[in-house]
């Protein structure tokens, strides 16, 4: 099998639940999943996007949201939700490296993690019916940002970036991507995202329009910086980057892009 394939079924196995068999880890393997990660998500956005298109025939927004959320929830095992308040409640452990570390590894959720969990999915469900009020315009968006959450982990497994000590999944995937790869990567996603709110901004025009670009611009900015401040701030806390760490940038990300794009129109 060639690093392309094994690449894919070990990003597909990381990313979803689909089973895809097991794979011989390497730095080149592990590489190469991280850069089709979008592509290992795409059926999961592609169902997101379809259910969010629902409320074309009637489906009422908060409804479809809702859906759409559950689906990435039970299609990613919400090992990124568990990731997010994982690290929220790491974080929430004070300065002592060690003490963060272990309240992380402790498995279960914090009152701080929960809040996050909670606000969080508020923060999407209300970004996602707003958005939706576009029609399918709107649910191509959110399938497109479901994709750009997910490239973000390549950036985070930078050459530049540090591993966590104690983290299997930190030893095998940080530090394999090569920072203009990774750059590469989210610009190509960036301009993902933008594609999809053309639809939607053609229809603005004047004020309008010149605010909506100005927010999807906005948009995109905040999803290249919201990782990078969090990187940083794992270093700092946790002495690297970790699994949960990547899980927890792929819901700031999500949220931010969206909360963000509800001002575009």
């Amino acid at each position: 099998m060639s690093t392309l394939g094994d690449g894919l079924r070990l990003a597909v196995g990381t990313f979803t639940r689909i089973p895809s068999g097991s794979v011989t880890l390497d730095d080149r393997t592990a590489r190469t999943a991280l850069l089709l990660a979008p592509v290992a998500v795409l059926p999961l956005a592609l169902v997101a996007g379809v259910i969010a298109a629902g409320v074309e025939v009637g489906l009422p927004p908060f409804v479809a949201a809702g859906l759409v959320l559950l689906v990435l929830a039970y299609g990613s095992r919400a090992m990124h939700l568990d990731g997010l308040a994982d690290v929220v409640d790491a974080f929430g452990a004070g300065w002592d490296r060690d003490r963060a570390l272990t309240v992380m590894r402790r498995g279960d959720i914090g009152p701080m993690g929960a809040a996050a969990l909670v606000l969080t999915l508020l923060l999407q469900a209300g970004a996602i019916t707003d958005l939706l009020g576009a029609g399918w315009r709107g649910a191509v968006v959110v399938a497109a940002a479901v994709l750009l959450s997910r490239s973000v982990c390549a950036r985070l497994c930078a050459t530049d970036a540090t591993p966590a000590a104690g983290s299997r999944m930190a030893a095998a995937f940080v530090g394999t991507v090569p920072v203009l790869a990774a750059g590469a990567l989210a610009l190509v996603m960036a301009g993902v995202l933008a594609l999809t709110a053309l639809p939607q901004l053609s229809l603005l025009e004047g004020r309008d329009l010149l605010r909506g670009a100005l927010m999807v611009l906005l948009a995109l900015v905040l999803a290249l910086l919201a990782p990078t401040l969090l990187r940083d701030k794992a270093v700092a806390v946790l002495g690297g980057v970790n699994g949960d760490v990547l899980g927890a940038a792929v819901e700031i990300t999500l949220t931010t892009v969206l909360v963000v794009l509800t001002l575009a129109w």
